[in-house]
């Protein structure tokens, strides 16, 4: 005698899924790769703006350390007791004899005007380790006339003049908007304090003959929000973000 229960369990192996179930099965598996999908999405985004950040910050960062480190040095010559400003700094360009700094532009200036530049010179005896706006030393003693500025391509750039020769510019930082400039300046000469009672932008320090008495620089670098749009997002409502440095001028600030 057949076995029909046996039978009828082999044949409906011998059939596989149903349909039905094939379909449950497609289902579910393409609500796992929608889910995949938006995971992966999700953390290219997330990494993508870890990155931005993290690339906005890395050159804050070393934009106000290399140009804190140039215009700390402004006016700088060896051996005081042999050389003074005049004698080290001749009059060159926009610069007057002894006159280290110089700048150009409006504190409101923003783009398309032409952003704030700001120019300073200094010597190096060559073994003093004092580096240019390159971030590169001399190895024999030299002039270094820096100028920083930021191009069209919203690039921080360093223009470097040594000895007078053709100036090498160099693109430093990305990703800015614009850069202002203040000059603190002690306006009052009749007081021996030599400290900063106003801050102005370059035409005002200019108009008033004030570079010979500029103590101090406030830099401000605007920058592009790399989270800008992205809803969700800390200061995403924001375009840009604003960087602000103050930075003594060496020998010209505090008490005589």
């Amino acid at each position: 005698m057949r076995n029909n229960s046996s039978h009828s369990t082999r044949r409906s192996a011998a059939q596989g899924f149903t349909l039905v179930e094939l379909m449950v099965a497609m289902l579910i598996a393409l609500f796992l790769i929608g889910g995949l999908v938006t995971l992966v999405g999700a953390m290219k985004i997330t990494s993508a703006n870890q990155g931005g950040m993290s690339q906005l910050q890395d050159g804050e960062r070393m934009a106000m350390t290399l140009m804190t480190d140039v215009i700390e040095s402004t006016g700088y010559f060896p051996n005081p007791v042999l050389n003074t400003a005049v004698s080290s700094f001749p009059a060159s360009g926009s610069f007057a004899s002894g006159q280290a700094l110089v700048g150009t532009g409006n504190y409101t200036d923003v783009p398309p005007t032409p952003s704030n530049t700001i120019s300073v010179r200094y010597l190096t005896t060559g073994a003093d380790n004092v580096i240019n706006c390159t971030g590169s030393t001399s190895a024999v003693a030299a002039t270094f006339v820096n100028t920083f500025s930021i191009d069209a391509n919203g690039n921080l750039q360093c223009s470097l003049v040594v000895n007078g020769g053709a100036a090498t510019v160099v693109p430093l930082i990305s990703g800015l908007y614009n850069m202002s400039i203040y000059y603190g300046v002690q306006t009052n000469t009749g007081l021996s304090n030599n400290s900063v009672d106003t801050y102005m932008d370059a035409a005002t320090v200019t108009a008033g003959a004030y570079w010979s008495s500029v103590k101090s620089v406030k830099i401000k670098l605007t920058f592009f929000n790399p989270l800008f749009g992205q809803s969700g997002q800390t200061n995403g409502t924001l375009k840009y973000i604003t960087f602000t440095r103050v930075i003594d001028v060496m020998n010209k600030d505090g008490v005589t």
